[in-house]
């Protein structure tokens, strides 16, 4: 496949173990985004895949990645179950699709995984989960795809998540290209764990899913901790209640699968991606209110956002 020559910045200053270093403007301008030469093409700022959607839910492909192309993707890419296929190309003209083989429950069949595969392989990032309904299915799916994909970056999200409940080692196979998005009910289910103590201790949590999946982790809560095995660990404090909405998970699973594409580490990619999709709420939150706001209304956000926190001072 063809690669981009990925950013390797130094991180940060961070706080010790036990307190996370907060997100702000000052630490992102300090660990700065890769930046496409002034004469580059669309190749040249990556490429993504986008696996999901279902007959019940092809919106949520769409969402993520549209997310992906106002975070900076150059391509897009797409696969998703054949019923829907041609909703979701005149849904998203930027975005190539293709149509996969489909089960009678309108989910992406698992003789999908050939073709996966050679797609997968083809690009910077892969987004696996938004809009896969069927639980057990997509484990199945993505544990086959996994050990196969020899480079890209990949982002697990919704019930993607799922196959690390039946096999907690599932993303070892890619060395650490690896974004693992979770809310505190979905990590307690693949951890087999209380919700409320993953609550309670956050950022230790966050720290040992992180150790044992060997990924990144982003555990999202009004407080979002981001970590990596033996790195550092980052906490969001931006948002509000409003992103508490269907849809937002496959905005922000597109923006930190666009970033990553670009040529950001995973750490990076998550770590900026979390607080571009909180920043975009608090603008929606000011001008609209702090409830009722869309998910599909923060992706325009981003792109002004990006040039603010990128822009030299």
């Amino acid at each position: 496949m063809s690669r981009l020559l990925r950013s390797s910045p130094s991180q940060p200053a961070t706080g010790t173990e036990r307190k996370p270093a907060i997100i702000t403007p000052d630490l992102l301008r300090g660990w700065p985004l890769p930046q496409p030469d002034a004469d580059g093409d669309k190749e040249g700022r990556g490429r993504v895949l986008v696996v999901g959607g279902s007959a019940e839910m092809p919106g949520a492909a769409v969402l993520a990645g549209l997310a992906a192309l106002r975070a900076g993707v150059g391509k897009l890419r797409l696969a998703v179950p054949r019923s829907v296929a041609l909703g979701v190309a005149l849904a998203l003209p930027e975005g190539r699709v293709f149509a996969l083989p489909e089960a009678a429950n309108g989910a992406v069949d698992f003789s999908a995984v050939e073709e996966l595969v050679e797609r997968a392989n083809e690009v910077q990032c892969v987004l696996f989960g938004p809009g896969m309904t069927d639980e057990a299915a997509t484990a199945r799916l993505v544990q086959a795809v996994l050990p196969r994909l020899d480079g890209p970056i990949v982002v697990l999200d919704a019930t993607a998540l799922a196959c690390l409940g039946l096999d907690p080692q599932a993303l070892h196979c890619l060395e650490g290209r690896v974004v693992v998005t979770p809310h505190a009910g979905e990590l307690a289910s693949c951890l087999k764990a209380d919700k409320e103590a993953i609550v309670a201790d956050a950022a230790g949590t966050a720290r040992q899913a992180a150790a044992l999946f060997r990924s990144v982790v982003a555990l999202k809560g009004a407080e979002t901790m981001i970590t990596a095995p033996d790195g550092p660990t980052y906490v969001n404090r931006a948002g509000n209640v409003g992103l508490a909405t269907t849809g937002s998970g496959d905005a922000l699973g597109g923006i930190i699968a666009g970033l990553a594409a670009r040529g950001a580490e995973p750490l990076q990619a998550a770590v900026w991606g979390i607080y571009l999709h909180a920043r975009a709420g608090d603008r929606l939150a000011r001008r609209i209110g702090p409830l009722g706001y869309l998910a599909r209304e923060l992706l325009p956000e981003i792109p002004q956002l990006l040039a603010k926190l990128e822009r030299r001072r």
